[in-house]
């Protein structure tokens, strides 16, 4: 019996007709697991599999990135990162005013407390990211794309990392280990940046997907190969009845369902607002340059501490990711934040050469606790959501879409989900 016929065998008898709305890696890995469950599955995206953010990602399956942006001290940092334009913080000031009612209690977390707070809840959804791809993609194309690598952290030197040392002290406590390198020892690990670094912390048992984009467009194929429909269309509205979901209205069809998945990202506070819920969430421009058929390539993908930004080995190109803006869903990229990219090529990778370079920016969910959201609405039965993973939707993706399909299913996860209770942020 396989995989699929045995969980079709633990599900209900009878199967539902599901709606999954955002077909990036949430979205997916959701419509997926309630197909082995047994059910109809229709997944909808206004743009397609891997359309947005889970496209542009930077691949690493980075299951110790449990410490969120907002560490002890940033408030100060932050004035003196957005007037350098070499620092990875910018900010479209037109868009300030709309920003603060969610900046002010974003900024608000920037404790000890809150930090070691996030940082276990995180650490349950993406702490075994390369194993939940793994089992996600089992048997099927996409396992090509999936990677298992260490993810290495480099620094100048030593005494860069010994600053940060409480933060490393967290991951240490969540079950995340390391092996240090350092002056020769790290030229024999991986030299591609060893001139400028001397020291380096390399996380194991990590991971890495070679073509994001690939990846999800092989396990939506996988999806409509097991009987699934993929419709391009924007999601208007959901309907309900006597406080359960009956379907959605999409391209101005309206579509049946018993169970309703959101799973949109950054554009979830839309959908949120018409079932009457207000959730402070933040959409987190994010930026990359591709270099294609470079002369060489970092063995593993690294973040580079000195710049804040990560260098990732992928199918034919390197992937540079890591700049941080503020501007909105609406007004386009900047210039500045690729200005940003290709300056730290330049410092940090002089010898590096390559044939062309394309660029790309997206929009990451950000909650204002850094937490995301993983549950079934309040007072709408039958809706469930899924969104708010900041910088590790990628790395997230497969567990969440995994509870989101046993409570779609009416089973019980065996983990505690308050911390990512919708609930939270409407008492």
């Amino acid at each position: 019996m396989t995989r699929m016929e045995r969980a079709k065998a633990a599900s209900q008898a009878d199967p539902l007709s599901v709606i999954v709305v955002g077909a990036g890696m949430v979205g997916i890995s959701a419509a997926l697991r309630m197909q082995e469950n047994g059910h109809q599955v229709t997944l909808i995206d206004r743009a397609g599999p891997a359309g947005g953010t889970s496209f542009g990602n930077a691949g690493i399956l980075a299951s110790s990135s449990v410490i969120p942006v907002t560490t002890p001290g940033i408030i100060k940092k932050a004035p003196k990162m957005l007037f350098d334009p070499q620092q990875p913080l910018f900010l479209r000031w037109r868009y300030l005013p709309k920003l603060l009612p969610w900046l002010i209690p974003y900024l608000r977390h920037a404790n000890m407390a809150d930090t070691e707070r996030i940082a276990k809840a995180l650490n349950p959804i993406i702490g075994q990211s390369l194993q939940d791809h793994q089992a996600l993609a089992a048997g099927t194309l996409a396992e090509r794309w999936i990677k298992p690598c260490d993810y290495t952290y480099i620094f100048k030197n030593r005494s860069v990392f010994e600053a940060d040392k409480a933060m490393w002290n967290i991951r240490k406590a969540l079950g995340h280990e390391w092996i240090e390198y350092e002056d020769e020892a790290f030229t024999a690990y991986d030299d591609f940046m060893s001139d400028s670094h001397r020291f380096a912390i390399a996380m194991q048992h990590h991971g890495m997907i070679l073509s994001p984009g690939d990846y999800i467009a092989d396990l939506a194929k996988v999806f409509e190969e097991r009987g699934g429909k993929v419709i391009m269309a924007e999601v208007e509205a959901i309907s309900h009845e006597n406080g359960h979901v009956t379907g959605i209205r999409a391209g101005g069809t309206q579509m049946p369902a018993e169970r309703v998945i959101l799973a949109m990202g950054a554009w979830s506070g839309t959908l949120a607002k018409q079932l009457g819920l207000t959730i402070p969430l933040e959409a987190e421009r994010g930026y990359h340059i591709e270099l294609w058929h470079p002369n060489k390539m970092p063995h593993t993908p690294l973040m580079v501490a000195a710049g804040k930004f990560v260098v990732t080995p992928m199918k034919d190109r390197i992937r540079l990711a890591g700049v941080v803006e503020f501007g909105g869903l609406k007004a386009g990229a900047s210039e500045p934040p690729f200005r940003l990219l290709m300056q730290n090529v330049k410092q940090y990778m002089p010898d590096l050469t390559w044939d062309e370079d394309t660029r790309w920016m997206g929009h990451r969910p950000a909650p204002t606790d850094s937490i995301p959201v993983i549950g079934e609405v309040p007072n709408m039965k039958g809706v469930f959501m899924g969104f708010g993973h900041h910088h590790v939707g990628l790395t997230g993706g497969p567990k969440t879409g995994h509870l989101l399909a046993m409570l779609a299913s009416g089973n019980n996860p065996n983990m505690d989900l308050s911390a990512y209770d919708i609930g939270r942020f409407t008492t």
